[in-house]
């Protein structure tokens, strides 16, 4: 081969290299800052279900309920027109879990209906076991796992 071809070849698999590490350094640094936020509610204990009586108030599926882990089982996030879950303080349900992303998924209200969708999280956001692809429609009774948590909408 000649030799300026060889040399060719060299810049471009060091520029591509260099373009890795950027790439690597820019997710752990996505990773390590806090997400700039509003402070959301802070969780409440589960209280005792009660006979609905709603007037013109929201459709059904207004809270998510912790079913796992068992540390924090029962604790009750109301749902307002959009919450985030995530590791970062200013998520609105904060989860302290090496497999939750600083930004991991939002549960959100379209056209009436409560939606949960995946922010690109590292290792997913399951409804009922299956796996996110892009936003899903939530009903009563649905479980949402985010790394080892299991939330369930309006339990």
């Amino acid at each position: 081969m000649p030799e300026p071809l060889l040399t060719l070849l060299k810049l471009c698999a060091l520029a591509l290299l260099y373009l890795f590490f950027i790439r690597v350094l820019r997710a752990v640094w996505a990773e390590v800052t806090p997400v700039r936020a509003a402070a959301g509610p802070v969780p409440t204990k589960a209280r005792p279900a009660r006979p609905s009586r709603r007037r013109g108030g929201r459709p059904p599926g207004d809270a998510l309920v912790v079913v796992e882990p068992r540390d924090r089982h029962g604790q009750t996030y109301p749902l307002a027109d959009e919450l985030t879950v995530g590791r970062a303080a200013g998520c609105t349900v904060t989860l302290d879990d090496t497999y939750v992303s600083q930004l991991h998924a939002r549960v959100f209200r379209r056209d009436g209906a409560l939606h949960v969708e995946d922010l690109g999280s590292t290792n997913g956001t399951y409804v009922n076991g299956q796996k996110l692809t892009g936003a899903a429609p939530l009903k009563r009774g649905d479980q949402v796992r985010i790394g080892s948590t299991v939330l369930e909408v309006d339990a």
